[in-house]
């Protein structure tokens, strides 16, 4: 007995020792596929970021990180696909009218895959902000792109974006999110708007500073609405240091690129 409990002894201490290094392999996979994802969306690469949706496509409820990464997916896809989401929507050349509608039958595709990809997150974990508050993006997205889909979707995205609010008030991602659609759908001033992505700005440069976190985007894109709304203000200053602040954390940000440019070039 004594010597079995000596044998068991040093095996329960190396699973125990092994435990939080398995935990970190799998958040370090779930990077890899943030980081894919992210460079795709900065570089504006849809075809890269197509080849992502098979393998995380394939159903399993029970992962919420995996049907998150998947919602995550299918909108940078839909931003890629209708360019008036994007921050940097003025400085893109007008499309043509047949191209555009090709695209907005694109983006109301991939909408509808976030908010069901999303559903399933949810269903592993009801109380997983980053999730809530990305499908109440995804929703209010689906709204504008399906009108007869509004009566539905736009009390549903307040609702999700109201509770991960309430889970996580500091999540800068939740916050982010929710700036988002604050300055899309403005309720009170420009300047108000400018202050609170300045806000999540700073969020996340605390959270930069802990350790790694999954989900752990969103700097880059603060930065980059930061800097559009300073220069709808028309504070050209303000904008440059925080379009340079974006491109220094995603030198390859193609929108941050084109907004800068704008202020550079006049």
């Amino acid at each position: 007995m004594r010597a079995a409990f000596y044998i068991e002894l040093p095996l329960v201490l190396v699973v125990a020792l092994l435990t939080p290094a398995i935990g970190r392999c799998a958040e370090t996979n779930w990077l890899d596929i943030e980081s894919r994802i992210q460079y795709g969306y900065f570089t504006e690469d849809a075809h890269s970021l197509r080849n992502l949706v098979e393998p995380l496509a394939a159903n399993d409820s029970h992962d919420r990180l995996k049907s998150y990464y998947a919602g995550l997916l299918a909108y940078r896809l839909t931003l890629l696909a209708d360019p008036q989401q994007q921050p940097a929507a003025a400085a893109r050349t007008p499309e043509p009218v047949r191209k555009n509608d090709r695209s907005k039958s694109e983006a109301r595709q991939s909408i509808e895959h976030c908010v069901s990809y999303l559903d399933q997150a949810l269903q592993a974990q009801s109380n997983f902000a980053d999730a809530l508050a990305l499908q109440s993006a995804c929703l209010m997205m689906l709204s504008e792109l399906s009108s007869w889909r509004t009566p539905f979707a736009t009390p549903r995205s307040s609702t999700q974006i109201h509770k991960a609010l309430e889970l996580a008030p500091r999540n800068p991602r939740v916050l982010l999110l929710e700036a988002i659609g604050d300055y899309q759908h403005p309720k009170g001033n420009a300047g108000q708007s400018c202050g609170k992505f300045k806000t999540v700005a700073e969020v996340f440069e605390k959270e930069r500073a802990d350790v790694d976190h999954v989900p752990g985007w969103g700097s880059a894109e603060a930065y980059t609405w930061l800097g559009r709304c300073y220069l709808d203000s028309g504070d050209g200053n303000a904008a440059r240091d925080a379009l340079e602040r974006a491109l220094l954390i995603a030198p390859e940000f193609g929108q941050a690129r084109r907004l800068l440019a704008t202020i550079t070039s006049g």
